[in-house]
């Protein structure tokens, strides 16, 4: 049932967007649309509040208003209800949505990539650990139970022929921020997480006590990328956490802001104009910097899976046929 309240602009046919691009054009009116995000402490939150930043800069008329949830699983059931119009989704969640892994194939669709996650795990410096198997039995925080970075553990372990609960003592927290003072107290052995300047990996290696990461051998990452296909090398530039000079060559997935079943293609196309006008712009945050239309056409679970809007603008643009 269509919400009428939220969606109001549906009765106008969705032409009143205050810009004009190629054949589009319309009235200055303002829309509001909302973005699921995620919790405190999270990746997605500090990326949604610079999406949010950035579409304000390049599209006053577009009124894109944060949505925050406890995190990927409660985007996904938001927007599969109609009841948020975007939401920023994991990749490993993304795969399950979009090869139907225990539920059928999703209707989402994708509007752009966000940036890639490199998985691993942190330890203090003055422990012994530096591979994975030193971790085998020990105490090992996961985050919470349903969180995207449990999800991304379970498969990258999967593909090792490892599972999280019974090959570990497995921890999962209801709150990100009590990670990583389980391992600075020595209750936990090692914190997995997951991204680039990732807040729980921040705290750990700015302590006195310091932290260094644990990541697959490159055997082991032939084995993982051999069984779960859609996840990707990713490189951790050299010096983006304290101690740690050398670049980390780890294993992860892109994660995607996906749109509601039903967004109209209008929106779908406006969205992908804004964001190809903040990749262009000088005024373009770093925590966007891999959002751009080349890596959404490359990283996208399949050409399908892309919002019809942003699939002609690409065409407008020269990146798909």
């Amino acid at each position: 049932m269509v919400r009428v309240l939220r969606r109001t602009f549906l009765k106008a046919g969705l032409v009143a967007f205050p810009f004009v691009f190629g054949r589009e054009s319309a009235q200055a009116e303002q829309h509001r649309l909302t973005l699921g995000t995620g919790p405190v402490g999270a990746t997605l939150l500090i990326y949604g509040s610079a999406l949010l930043d950035a579409m304000k800069a390049v599209d006053a008329g577009l009124n894109l208003r944060e949505h925050p949830t406890r995190g990927v699983s409660q985007n996904v059931r938001l927007l599969e209800a109609g009841e948020i119009d975007l939401g920023l989704v994991t990749g490993e969640f993304a795969h399950e949505l979009f090869a139907g892994v225990g539920r059928p194939v999703t209707e989402l669709r994708v509007i752009a990539a966000m940036y890639p996650t490199p998985g691993m795990f942190a330890v203090r410096t003055d422990t012994r650990f530096r591979e994975i198997d030193d971790l085998l039995g020990r105490p090992v925080v996961w985050n919470g139970r349903t969180s995207g970075l449990a999800l991304q553990a379970r498969y990258i372990l999967d593909g090792l022929g490892l599972d999280l609960d019974k090959d570990f003592e497995a921890i999962y927290t209801e709150k990100l921020s009590e990670g990583p003072t389980l391992v600075l107290d020595g209750a936990a052995s090692a914190l997995w997480g997951g991204g680039l300047r990732w807040p729980g990996f921040v705290t750990l290696t700015t302590s006195p006590q310091g932290a260094r990461f644990v990541v697959p051998t490159e055997e082991q990452t032939e084995k993982i990328l051999a069984k779960h296909t859609f996840l990707r090398r990713v490189t951790v530039p050299a010096g983006l956490y304290p101690g740690q000079p050398q670049p980390i060559e780890s294993v992860g997935s892109w994660n995607f802001i996906l749109a509601r079943a039903d967004l109209p293609e209008p929106v779908g196309y406006r969205l992908a104009v804004d964001l190809n006008r903040i990749e262009r712009g000088s005024f373009s945050p770093r925590q966007l910097g891999a959002s751009t239309l080349r890596n959404t056409v490359a990283v996208a679970p399949s050409l399908h899976a892309l919002h019809p809007g942003v699939v002609r603008y690409c065409r407008e643009q020269g990146l798909m046929k």
